[in-house]
This record gives structure tokens, sequence and C-alpha cells, in this order.
């Protein structure tokens, strides 16, 4: 499984589940990012998310398939 993180931005607390799949290109659009997450493709804590604006915090670990991205500051 890969390994990946993604850092908050200093000011940032959170960053929505949808632009963390669009900024770190696992999804084409918004449209394809929305579409992952409805189909119960993305876990976020080894849970199924399906709350597209699902806020990540410092610490969440998100998964997908092959791919695991944790959130850290």
């Amino acid at each position: 499984m890969e390994k990946d993180t993604f850092t908050l931005r200093p000011d940032d607390e959170f960053i929505e589940l949808i632009k963390l799949l669009k900024l770190k290109n696992i999804a084409q659009s918004g449209g394809h990012a929305k579409m992952m997450v409805e189909e119960g493709s993305v876990k976020v804590n080894g849970e199924l998310e399906f709350r597209k604006r699902k806020k990540l915090r410092n610490g969440d670990i998100v998964e997908m398939a092959a791919l695991t991205i944790k959130i850290q500051e």
C-alpha cells in the first residue's frame, strides 16, 4: 500500500474530503471526487465515509484502494 501525507497550511484548521482528492490528483474533477465518495470508495480513520465535505483535520487518515494519506499540520 502506498503511503502519502498532506500538510495543512498554517492558516487552515481542516481540508474538505473532496478538495483533498482533487488536490492530490486522485480525482480528475470535483464531480469525480464526489462520485468516489458516494460509491463508498473512501475510508476516513478506518470507516467508510459518505460525506463529501467531511472536514479532515490533523491526524486523520484517508484510505482508498492502495493509497493511504495522513493529514498533518
